[in-house]
């Protein structure tokens, strides 16, 4: 009898520590498919092919890599910002490649893979300004979007210029324009596209300064606790990279295929904190 009762007592406790709880990893492949979610309208990244309606871009591909090396089908899901976590975590996904930046924050109520994007946040100055570098920013004014983590990288890794925050980026962008700051701050894709429109109109030209203010890290994100599942992403990640997989994507959605032309000077790592 006695037995009977520390069996139960010893399952109730593991159950309480969520040791008793089904691995993921198992369960996504008894299932035979695996729920990843990206941000819905962010494009490159995840957004509808205009003429297949279907989602595409740089993170679907990203889960389609991770779907085929667990050896599952891979079933989309296309989620607004504010509910990537709270999907995860309610497990209506198994993961996410939905543009999720490493934050200390984050990190203490999910997991992060491998590094598999580096999202540089970057100066953006018109043709003919003379700034060239960071340093030359100091007491000048420069913009960024409120509440962006832009302009909280702005405080931190440029103390001394004199930063002004705007209800949105197309704002802050405008001051740019007006010549009421000298610099804008945010990240590099949306600066590229403020300068690819600029050029394309043939006004006022920008450029990007080349160092980059900081660089976001971004995995692929999990449920705490689950480290068959983390283990099993971070060495597909790493096939991925190796077999130029990742290369081809960022080529095709980001880099020398695509309007942007960006180079990828980044690795599939464990995220450093910077």
């Amino acid at each position: 009898m006695w037995q009977r009762h520390l069996a139960a007592a010893l399952f109730a406790t593991l159950a309480m520590t969520g040791v008793a709880r089904a691995d993921q990893l198992a369960d996504i492949k008894a299932r035979g498919t695996l729920v990843c979610g990206t941000q819905n309208a962010s494009e490159p990244y995840a957004f509808p092919d205009a003429a297949t309606r279907k989602i595409v871009g740089f993170d679907v591909d990203v889960c389609r890599a991770i779907a085929k090396g667990l050896g599952v089908k891979l079933e989309h899901r296309a989620l607004s910002t504010d509910a990537r976590i709270p999907e995860l975590k309610t497990r209506r996904v198994d993961v996410l490649a939905a543009a999720v930046a490493w934050m200390p924050a984050r990190a203490a109520q999910v997991d992060f893979s491998d590094q598999y994007f580096v999202a540089p946040i970057r100066v953006l100055v018109r043709a003919d300004s003379p700034l060239q570098t960071l340093d030359q920013l100091a007491g000048k004014k420069i913009a960024a979007s409120e509440g962006s983590s832009s302009a909280a990288v702005s405080v931190t890794r440029l103390p001394d210029s004199n930063l002004l925050t705007f209800h949105d980026i197309s704002s802050a962008f405008l001051a740019l324009q007006q010549g009421k700051v000298e610099g804008l701050v945010a990240g590099q894709l949306i600066l590229a596209r403020f300068a690819n429109e600029a050029a394309a109109k043939g006004g006022q030209q920008y450029r990007l300064l080349a160092k980059p203010v900081f660089e976001e890290r971004w995995g692929v994100v999990m449920n705490k606790n689950e480290p068959a599942l983390l283990a099993a992403v971070n060495k597909i990640l790493l096939d991925y990279d190796k077999s130029n997989g990742l290369q081809e994507s960022f080529d095709k959605w980001l880099g020398s295929k695509s309007v942007y032309k960006f180079t990828r000077d980044y690795k599939v790592e464990p995220i450093k904190v910077q």
